[in-house]
C-alpha cells in the first residue's frame, strides 16, 4: 500500500505502473459525517434505524461545527433524505487548568481515563456541567473535580444515613408510587415546596440546554436544603419499628426523586443507590428495572401548606441566630444552655421547638411578644428575639476579640438596615411612585420599613450593652 498526496506513476516497491486507489476510502470527516447512521446498519432498513433516526440533539464543540456538524447534515440530507437531528448544543473547549487548549505538541493533555480513575466518573461528570456555563470554555482544574467527589460523598452518606434508620425503623420494603404528602410536620411541606422548585428550574434548564444551571440547582438542592437542613430535622422524628410511617412516606419520596432528578448528571451513582433502595427493598415486578427507565420527575404537586412552609423557613432562621451566637462568642459548641426565644407571632409547636432544642443544645423556653430586659446574648430580628442566658467572658485577651467578633456583626447589621431604611423613605416620599403603585405594594413597603426600624432599634441596643 502506497500513501500520497498525489497518484504516482509507478508502486515505489514492486515498480508497476498498474496502480489503482483503494475504491473503500473516505477523508476522516466525511466518514465522521456517516455516523448518524451508518452504525444503525444504514444501508440496510434495520429496526435500530427506524427507531433512531432521526434523532433530536448533537451536542459538540464549536471547533468542529463545520468540519463535522456540517457533514452530518449535508450527507443525512444527500443519502436517507431527511435532516439527522434538528437541534445542535454548542459548548466550551475543555481546557487545562492554565486555561490552554490541550494539545499533545505542548504536552497539557490529560487522560480522561486517568482523571476518572482518581475522582470518580460522576464526580468528573457534575465538575464539568457546573463549569459549562453558556459562552464560556471550562478550566479543568483539580479543586472542581475535588468538590465533584465531595459532592457525591454528601450524597452517599446521606443514603447511608436513611439506609440504616430504614433498618432501625423495621423497614423491609418500599416502592415509589405514591406521592402525596400525608405527614403534618412542619419539614415535609417545607421540602416538598423546595423540591418542587428544584423540579421546575431543572426541566426548564434542560430544556433550554443551560445544563450548569441544572447541576447548580441540584447541587443546592441536595447538599444543602436535602442534607444540611431536611435529614438533620428528619432524623430526630425516625423511630424505632416504624414502619413506614408519614415521616418515612415523605423523606422516602423526595429522596427517590432527587436521584431520578440527578441521574442524567450523575448516572453511575444514582443507579447503584436507585437499585439499592427500589429493589433492594421491594419485590414489585412493576417497578422499572433501571432508574434510567423510570419517569423523570416534572412536578412535585403542591401548592403545600404555605403556613408550614414559613413556620420551618422560621426554625431555620432561630438555628442560624443560635449558631451565630455562639460562634460570636466562642461558646462550647458542646455546652446545654438555657435560653428563652421570644416570637413576635405565633408559636411553635413544642415537637418542633424540641427540634432547636436539640439541634442546639438550649433548654429552649418560648414566649409571646417582644424581650423586655437585655441581658445575656441577644439575637434580634424582625420575627423574635433569642436570649441566651449565658454571660459573655470579659477576662482574657481572647474574650476582647470575642467581643469585636460580635460588634463587627452588629455594626454590618446596622449599616445594611441604614440602607434599607434610606430606599424605603426614598420610595415612600415618591410622589410618582405613590400615585401609581398598586395600594398594597405600598402598604407592604410601609410595612418593611416598620420592622427595619424596630429591628434597627434592637440592633442599637444590642451595640451599647457591649460596652
Amino acid at each position: 500500500m502506497t500513501v500520497a498526496l498525489e497518484a504516482p506513476a509507478m508502486c515505489p516497491k514492486c515498480h508497476s505502473t498498474e496502480v489503482e486507489q483503494d475504491s473503500d476510502v473516505l477523508d476522516t470527516w466525511f466518514s465522521s459525517g456517516l455516523w448518524p447512521f451508518s452504525t444503525l446498519g444504514w444501508p440496510d432498513q434495520t429496526e435500530d434505524l427506524k427507531a433512531f433516526y432521526p434523532t433530536s440533539l448533537m451536542i459538540t464543540g464549536f471547533d468542529i461545527l463545520f468540519f463535522w456538524v456540517s457533514r452530518m447534515i449535508m450527507l443525512g440530507i444527500e443519502l436517507t433524505g431527511e435532516v439527522p437531528f434538528r437541534e445542535v448544543h454548542i459548548h466550551g473547549l475543555v481546557r487545562d487548568a492554565e486555561k490552554q487548549k490541550m494539545s499533545k505538541t505542548k504536552g497539557n493533555v490529560v487522560d480522561p481515563l486517568l482523571v476518572m480513575d482518581k475522582y470518580g466518573t460522576d464526580a468528573v461528570r457534575i465538575a464539568l456541567l457546573l463549569s459549562a456555563a453558556a459562552g464560556n470554555d471550562i478550566a479543568l482544574k483539580d479543586d472542581r473535580m475535588d468538590s465533584g467527589r465531595t459532592f457525591a460523598n454528601k450524597l452517599w452518606n446521606a443514603s447511608r444515613l436513611l439506609f440504616m434508620n430504614m433498618e432501625r425503623s423495621g423497614i423491609s420494603e418500599w416502592a415509589p408510587g405514591n406521592s402525596t404528602l400525608t405527614s403534618d410536620a412542619i419539614e415535609d411541606a417545607w421540602i416538598f415546596d423546595r423540591l418542587g422548585h428544584a423540579t421546575e428550574v431543572v426541566n426548564r434548564a434542560l430544556e433550554l440546554h443551560r445544563y450548569h444551571e441544572a447541576a447548580q440547582t441540584l447541587w443546592d438542592f441536595v447538599w444543602h436544603e436535602f442534607c444540611d437542613w431536611y435529614l438533620e430535622v428528619k432524623k430526630l422524628r425516625f423511630s424505632e419499628n416504624s414502619g413506614v410511617d408519614g415521616h418515612w412516606q415523605a423523606a422516602l419520596t423526595v429522596y427517590e426523586s432527587a436521584l431520578r432528578l440527578l441521574h442524567p448528571l450523575m448516572p453511575f451513582l444514582t443507579e447503584e443507590l436507585w437499585q439499592r433502595l427500589v429493589h433492594g427493598t421491594s419485590t414489585n415486578d412493576a417497578q422499572p428495572k433501571s432508574i434510567s427507565l423510570a419517569r423523570y420527575p416534572a412536578s412535585a404537586g403542591g401548592p403545600f401548606d404555605s403556613h408550614k412552609v414559613k413556620t420551618f423557613a422560621l426554625l431555620q432562621d432561630v438555628v442560624k441566630a443560635a449558631r451565630e451566637l455562639r460562634a460570636d462568642n466562642k461558646l462550647d459548641p458542646k455546652a446545654m444552655i438555657d435560653a428563652t426565644l421570644y416570637l413576635h407571632a405565633g408559636q411553635f409547636a413544642e415537637k418542633d421547638l424540641a427540634v432547636i432544642g436539640t439541634l442546639e443544645k438550649l433548654k429552649l423556653e418560648q414566649r409571646s411578644g417582644s424581650l423586655a430586659e437585655h441581658k445575656g446574648l441577644i439575637r434580634s430580628t424582625p420575627e423574635f428575639d433569642l436570649q441566651l442566658h449565658a454571660e459573655r467572658p470579659t477576662a482574657s485577651s481572647q474574650n476582647g476579640a470575642v467581643t469585636g467578633d460580635a460588634r463587627a456583626r452588629i455594626v454590618k447589621e446596622i449599616q445594611s438596615l441604614d440602607r434599607l431604611i434610606e430606599n424605603s423613605n426614598r420610595q415612600l416620599s415618591d410622589e410618582t411612585f405613590l400615585s401609581r403603585a398598586p395600594e398594597k405594594v405600598v402598604a407592604a413597603l410601609r410595612a418593611k420599613l416598620a420592622d427595619y426600624q424596630e429591628q434597627l432599634a434592637k440592633n442599637k441596643k444590642l451595640l451599647e450593652n457591649l460596652g
